[in-house]
């Protein structure tokens, strides 16, 4: 028997599984590339996690219809930038069509000569180590070559919306 014709159909509709997984409080980055052209591409992504530490490895993922998607499956390097809750507009600005979203943002370039945003809580400078199609998007790992850690508290996506944390009392 074949094991995904006896899979059971789902009980939930797209919109169900979007608040569900929205109870699920992630950080909110932005991850950059250059581009072929020497220009830079970034968008604001909460779909990012560490997969090891030996060696160091994180994960990420991007929408297949994503007009960013081919500049990012050329990059050989990219940067990830968390985002602080200081930062709002950014997350927003690089999640909405832009003509440059990088025009005024104030940044620095590092190792994997992708942009660094000035602000942040963290950074991490990757090597692509492996893509994979799964589903609607494309899973991108990346091997961290280089990370730094800013100053702050980190900026949250939450039930739909952003947020901060806030520290409970021992």
């Amino acid at each position: 028997m074949d094991r995904a014709s006896s899979a059971p159909a789902r009980a939930f509709t797209e919109h169900q599984f979007r608040d569900a997984l929205a109870q699920f409080a992630t950080g909110v980055t932005v991850i950059a590339a250059r581009r072929g052209d020497s220009r830079f591409t970034g968008f604001t992504a909460n779909s990012f996690t560490s997969v090891s530490l030996d060696p160091p490895m994180v994960l990420w993922s991007l929408s297949r219809r994503s007009a960013s998607l081919p500049a990012f499956e050329a990059a050989e390097r990219y940067s990830v930038n968390v985002l602080s809750d200081a930062q709002i507009e950014l997350a927003r600005r690089f999640s909405r069509p832009h003509a440059d979203r990088f025009e005024g943002v104030p940044c620095r370039l590092g190792w994997a000569d992708a942009p660094l945003i000035d602000g942040c809580v963290a950074w991490f400078e990757c090597s692509n180590h492996a893509r994979h199609r799964a589903g609607d998007h494309v899973v991108f790992i990346g091997e961290v070559h280089a990370c730094a850690r800013g100053h702050g508290r980190g900026l949250v996506f939450h039930e739909h919306r952003y947020a901060t944390t806030r520290d409970f009392p021992s």
